[in-house]
């Protein structure tokens, strides 16, 4: 397989989790987003979004969106799991990752805060309220349903899905000055699985593209 992404971005940090946490082995593409790269034409017959990742399959199919792409995972290489066996359980890990991963981290995305800016004249204090308000929001509502559900991780004493959408949420939210403190459990679990090895493996600035990036 290989992995084209970047190496700050959320939703790509979310499949190196997936990937590391089943044990799976792939090629790395790097695509730097700072100087354009997703809007090359070589790239928008991969992702039509222009966005990252994409991951091609061992026989060449290409899969866009992270959501998805962890999916695939779960379906095509089962053990270990990164989905409870339980239907209950399994849909709690679901909710808690599209929550981080669609009402979260998009507002916070590069794309959107650029445009807040230039278009939008969004000054700093602008910027941290919309920070706080949307992605800060949503984060909020997590930290009330993993309170339901969680033990060592968000679903249970066992990474899932939610983990690998919850860390490069936390990554991200502390990188732009969301204001995280009161999300205990979140914190909890975040420090959890910095010592969990997958999770190291899966870290920004150890990918190859980290060197000189911003």
């Amino acid at each position: 397989m290989k992995l084209y992404g970047y190496w700050r971005s959320s939703a790509t940090y979310r499949v190196r989790i997936a990937l590391a946490l089943k044990g799976l082995d792939y090629d790395y593409a790097p695509v730097n987003l700072l100087e354009g790269e997703q809007t090359s034409k070589a790239y928008l017959a991969r992702n039509p979004h222009g966005l990252v990742p994409a991951l091609e399959t061992d026989d060449g199919a290409v899969l866009t969106q992270s959501l998805a792409i962890m999916e695939y995972l779960e379906e095509a290489f089962p053990a270990p799991p990164i989905l409870p066996d339980d239907p209950v359980a399994c849909a709690n890990a679901r909710a808690v990752a599209a929550t981080l991963a669609c009402e979260a981290q998009p507002f916070m995305n590069r794309r959107v805060q650029l445009f807040l800016k230039t278009d939008g004249g969004f000054d700093d204090e602008a910027m941290k309220a919309w920070l706080n308000r949307f992605p800060g929001g949503a984060m909020a509502a997590v930290e009330k349903m993993i309170a339901k559900t969680a033990g060592d991780y968000c679903i249970g004493d066992t990474p899932t899905m939610a983990d690998c959408c919850l860390v490069p949420q936390m990554y991200g939210a502390m990188r732009f000055g969301i204001d995280v403190s009161g999300l205990k459990r979140m914190n909890e679990i975040y420090e959890r699985c910095q010592t969990h090895p997958a999770f190291a493996k899966a870290r920004p600035e150890i990918q190859p593209d980290a060197a000189g990036g911003s």
